[in-house]
């Protein structure tokens, strides 16, 4: 069984894969002062939980944007999976040239969600993943990574306002009943979602100009499906992409 952890700012979300099939998954806070055994025991809980055999994990790979957890997640894997894990990053095969200035500076995320995308439409893509981030990243039809474009988080938007607007109260992202908001929540709520919408939805349509050529449009991410279904372009969501991304890239390095 391969075991696949993407490292977010916010959330770290894990998969585990037997051959191509998910077992099961789950999301857990991103963490940097957890330890490599705290993570280790809550790791196995999850597994037991899901009555899933720990025991039978070979390999384990990440992807991560939070380098201070690398040796941390290098050692509960080594310790309580007996594998070394495989980081996607320079020396790792994706099998998608990367056309970028630096492609260094890419993060490991966007790439991993431009190899799955790809993988299974084969097209020319625009990505759209909202977390910490929302990062919208641009695929050619011959499956070359283009770039994209980086913006403020939903979350982060969101936290923003509580912060630094003393009169305004943290709320839900959830749909209000109106664009026009009567109060302040629904105010928030709307500027928030049909906000992200508009922006989603207005920086797709100037990539897909710009590109020149068709785009199939893919969101992922836990927000994804409420913006996607108010979202003029928005094709698909898919909020397992990151996953499915990881155990393509371990199958181009560790053909079993």
């Amino acid at each position: 069984m391969l075991l696949a952890i993407d490292v977010g700012n916010t959330n770290t979300v894990l998969g585990v894969f037997e051959g191509r099939r998910l077992l099961a998954h789950w999301y857990l806070e991103t963490r940097a002062r957890r330890t490599a055994d705290e993570s280790g025991a809550l790791v196995r809980q999850l597994f037991a939980g899901s009555g899933i055999d720990a025991g039978h994990v070979s390999a384990v790979i990440v992807s991560s944007v939070v380098p201070p957890l690398q040796s941390t997640l290098e050692k509960m894997s080594e310790t309580y999976f007996k594998t070394a894990p495989v980081f996607v990053g320079p020396g790792v095969k994706t099998g998608m040239p990367i056309l970028y200035d630096n492609p260094r500076q890419v993060g490991a995320d966007r790439i991993v969600n431009a190899v799955a995308a790809f993988e299974k439409h084969h097209a020319g893509l625009i990505v759209v993943d909202f977390g910490t981030a929302t990062t919208f990243d641009a695929v050619s039809p011959k499956g070359e990574y283009l770039g994209g474009a980086i913006c403020p988080g939903i979350s982060i938007s969101m936290e923003a306002l509580f912060q630094n607007a003393s009169k305004l109260p943290r709320v839900e992202f959830a749909r209000p009943p109106h664009v026009v908001g009567r109060n302040t929540v629904h105010a928030m709520q709307s500027g928030l979602v049909y906000g992200f919408v508009s922006m989603a939805d207005g920086m797709c349509e100037r990539m897909r100009e710009e590109l020149g050529f068709p785009a199939k449009i893919i969101a992922t991410g836990e927000m994804a499906p409420l913006v996607a279904g108010e979202s003029k372009v928005i094709q698909e969501v898919d909020e397992l992409l990151m996953l499915e991304g990881l155990r393509i890239i371990y199958g181009r390095n560790y053909a079993t």
